[in-house]
C-alpha cells in the first residue's frame, strides 16, 4: 500500500476515531507502523475500565506521528478543531457507543454518540473531502434475517436492538452525504471481533476473567449459539486493505457488489465465514488456560441472535484478503495477552 500522498518524503494523514478502543487502537498501531501520520479522537467514555483505554493511548504516544484528542464525539466544535489540525487523507471512524446489552439500559448514550456523533465526524468529512471515508458497522444489522450467510445486498431491515438501529442509521446517513458531496465512503460489518486489548464487556475477556477468579461462566441461549469469530489482526488487515479501493460511483468491481447506484459508497463484511458454536468456543478456552470451567446456563438474552455468519466473497474480490487466524490461535493469544497484561497466575 502506498504511504505517501504527492512525493516519497510526505506521509499520509490519518485521523482515526476511537483509538483509546479496542479497534481503533490496533487500527491506529498499525497505521503508524506503516509510516503514517495519524491524529488519534476518543471521549474515554466509562462504559468500560478506563484505564485499559488510558493503557491503548499510551502505547500509541510512544510514536511521534501520533496526535491525540480526548473530546467527545457530540462536541461539534472539538470534531471541528481536530479535523482541521489533522487536514486528513483517510477518515476512519471506529468510535461510537459499543455493545448490545447496554443498549437497553442507557438508549441515549447511542442516539448521541452514534447517531449526533457520525454527523459532526460527517461534517469534518464533508469540508475537509478526505480521498477515503471509511466508517465502522456491525453484523447486528442484520437484525431478525435468517438467511445465511449474511451478504452485503441482502435486506437489513429489521434490527432488533437500538445498537443495530443506530449502526443501520449512520450507514444511510453516509449514503446521504456520499450521494450529495461525492466523497467515497466504505461502511464495513464486524463479526464478533477478539483478541489482545479487547473489550472486556465481550464474551471471551469474560470468560477468562471468570474462570481464572474461579467463578462460573454465564453461558447465554444455552450455549446453542454460533458466532462469526474474527480476529483483530484479520480485521486490521482487511480494513488497511480498504483503504486503497475508494469506490467509485458507476464502476462495481465484482458482480455482488455492494456500490451503490447513486453514490461512490459500499459496504462490506469482515469475517470469516466460518461460524464456531459457542461451546466448542468455551472449550478452546478452556484448552487455552488449562482449567475447565463452571458453566451457568441461561436462556437468550433480549437483543442477541442465535447464529451471525458472514459471506466474504466481496471483500475477498475487493482486497484479495479473507480472514483466517483459526480460533485456536486466536484464543492463545488473547489468553497470553491477559495473563501479561493483568499479570495473572499461572494455573
Amino acid at each position: 500500500m502506498s504511504l505517501t500522498t504527492g512525493s516519497s518524503q510526505t506521509p499520509r494523514r490519518a485521523l482515526v476515531t476511537g483509538t483509546a478502543g479496542f479497534i481503533g487502537y490496533h487500527v491506529a498501531a498499525r497505521l503508524l507502523a506503516e509510516g503514517w501520520l495519524v491524529t488519534g479522537i476518543d471521549g474515554m467514555t466509562p462504559y468500560y475500565d478506563v484505564a485499559l483505554k488510558q493503557a491503548r493511548h499510551a502505547r500509541l504516544r510512544r510514536s511521534n506521528a501520533f496526535v491525540a484528542h480526548e473530546i467527545m464525539l457530540e462536541d461539534e466544535a472539538a470534531i471541528a478543531r481536530a479535523f482541521d489540525d489533522a487536514r486528513p487523507d483517510v477518515v476512519v471512524h471506529l468510535a461510537a457507543q459499543a455493545g448490545v446489552r447496554y443498549s437497553l439500559d442507557n438508549p441515549r448514550a447511542y442516539v448521541d454518540a452514534n447517531l449526533t456523533g457520525t454527523f459532526n465526524v460527517m461534517e469534518g468529512v464533508r469540508r475537509h473531502a478526505p480521498a477515503h471515508f471509511l466508517l465502522a458497522s456491525t453484523s447486528s444489522v442484520y437484525g431478525a434475517n435468517t438467511a445465511m450467510p449474511f451478504g452485503e445486498r441482502d435486506h437489513a431491515d429489521h434490527p432488533l436492538t437500538l445498537y443495530a438501529a443506530t449502526k443501520k442509521a449512520a450507514e444511510e446517513m453516509t449514503h446521504a452525504y456520499a450521494h450529495l458531496w461525492k466523497v467515497p465512503t466504505t461502511a464495513f460489518r464486524f463479526f464478533t471481533v477478539y483478541g489482545p486489548w479487547g473489550r472486556p464487556d465481550m464474551a471471551l475477556f469474560k470468560f477468562v476473567h471468570a474462570i481464572l477468579e474461579g467463578r462460573p461462566i454465564e453461558v447465554y441461549g444455552e450455549g446453542a449459539m454460533q458466532r462469526d469469530f474474527t480476529y483483530i489482526d484479520d480485521l486490521v488487515e482487511a480494513i488497511v486493505r480498504l483503504i486503497d479501493v475508494a469506490p467509485r460511483e458507476g464502476e462495481p468491481v465484482t458482480e455482488g457488489d455492494s456500490l451503490s447506484p447513486a453514490a461512490p459508497w459500499r459496504v462490506v463484511n469482515i469475517g470469516g465465514g466460518q461460524p464456531v458454536g459457542l461451546l466448542p468456543f468455551i472449550e478452546t478456552i478452556e484448552a487455552s488456560l488449562g482449567v475447565e470451567a463452571k458453566r451457568t446456563l441461561l436462556p437468550m438474552q433480549k437483543g442477541d441472535v442465535v447464529a451471525t455468519f458472514a459471506k466474504a466473497d466481496l471483500l475477498e474480490a475487493l482486497t484479495g484478503y479473507r480472514p483466517a487466524t483459526p480460533v485456536e490461535e486466536g484464543v492463545r493469544r488473547f489468553v497470553a495477552w491477559y495473563r501479561e497484561h493483568y499479570r495473572s497466575p499461572a494455573t
